[in-house]
């Protein structure tokens, strides 16, 4: 059987333990009290001061997180007061911050992977996921860019200003438009009539080509070069071509050719125009579209390929 002065010590223990835990709730409580006090009256003071929603919205978010971390800090300090070491207790509030502000975390790491990596700088024309643009801001959790295309041709600017979070680096596709030899390939089909000279055609589109991207094409060789140092990039052709294929309502000759990415538009342009007055002067080639005819192999084939005659002789 326990004796009076055991029951009396074990009592005390348990007093003991349960006074300790009920101060740490008891200040846990007035810590909570107190940041959320102080919350309420700067968002007050700042609700007097302005009608604006924006401001008030900045204000709300950013008094949020700072009352949170204040509370975490000081509340973490008096519960594991007993660790001997500070830094026990700072890596467990870092695991929980990671845990509980994760996108926030991705975020700056992808701050940090970009300025180390760069796998895109401030000026160069990107795309991310189904996004495209030129980048004019770079900041800790986000970056902004111009947007480009969209319901807007050839890679136009649209006027929007769109913000994209940085841990989009890791979880998106990223092409930069800028980065390699700085020159992007651009194709301009131009469909011509199964009757015209198509032989001729494809050498009148070489010949237009070959105007308008040449110069480009040694430029770009040099660059590429350069490029090669880096990256495994290597092409055996720069110049500009012609290739042939056939389709339903004519013969598709289609002009590839290097340029600016951000010239594409007007360099496209200034081809278009060279094509339709070198067709205009030339009898022989004509423009093919989609259209409705009716053919008599017997009368229009080839001596060779024609039905036979179902008429009588």
């Amino acid at each position: 059987m326990p004796t009076i002065e055991t029951l009396k010590e074990l009592f005390h223990q348990a007093v003991d333990l349960e006074t300790g835990i009920a101060y740490h709730v008891l200040v846990s409580l007035m810590i909570l009290l107190i940041v959320f006090v102080l919350r309420w009256l700067v968002l007050a003071l700042v609700y007097r001061r302005t009608d604006d929603v924006r401001v008030r919205y900045h204000w709300k978010k950013t008094s949020q997180y700072v009352a949170a971390t204040v509370a975490i800090l000081l509340i973490g300090r008096v519960w594991f007061e007993g660790f001997q070491s500070l830094a026990t207790y700072l890596g467990i509030l870092s695991a929980g911050l990671a845990i509980a502000l994760k996108d926030l975390v991705a975020n700056f790491v992808g701050w940090a992977f970009i300025l180390w990596r760069r796998p895109f700088e401030v000026g160069d024309r990107i795309q991310i996921g189904s996004t495209s643009g030129d980048v004019i801001d770079l900041r800790i959790f986000q970056f902004t860019i111009l947007e480009i295309g969209n319901w807007v041709d050839a890679d136009q600017s649209t006027g929007r200003v769109i913000h994209i979070n940085n841990g989009a680096v890791f979880t998106q596709s990223l092409a930069n438009y800028s980065k390699g030899f700085q020159h992007i390939w651009n194709e301009v089909p131009v469909l011509v009539t199964f009757e015209s000279d198509w032989k001729k055609a494809k050498g009148l589109l070489l010949d237009i080509a070959n105007r308008h991207g040449a110069d480009l094409s040694d430029a770009a060789e040099k660059r590429l070069q350069q490029a090669a140092r880096r990256f495994m990039i290597f092409y055996t052709k720069l110049t500009p071509t012609v290739y042939t294929s056939v389709r339903d309502c004519g013969v598709l000759l289609t002009m590839r050719y290097l340029t600016d990415p951000r010239k594409r538009r007007a360099t496209e342009q200034a081809i278009w125009e060279d094509i339709l007055e070198t067709f205009a002067a030339n009898d022989d080639i004509d423009f093919a579209y989609p259209t409705q005819r009716f053919y008599d192999n017997v009368a229009e084939g080839k001596p060779g390929a024609r039905a036979p005659s179902t008429t009588g002789s």
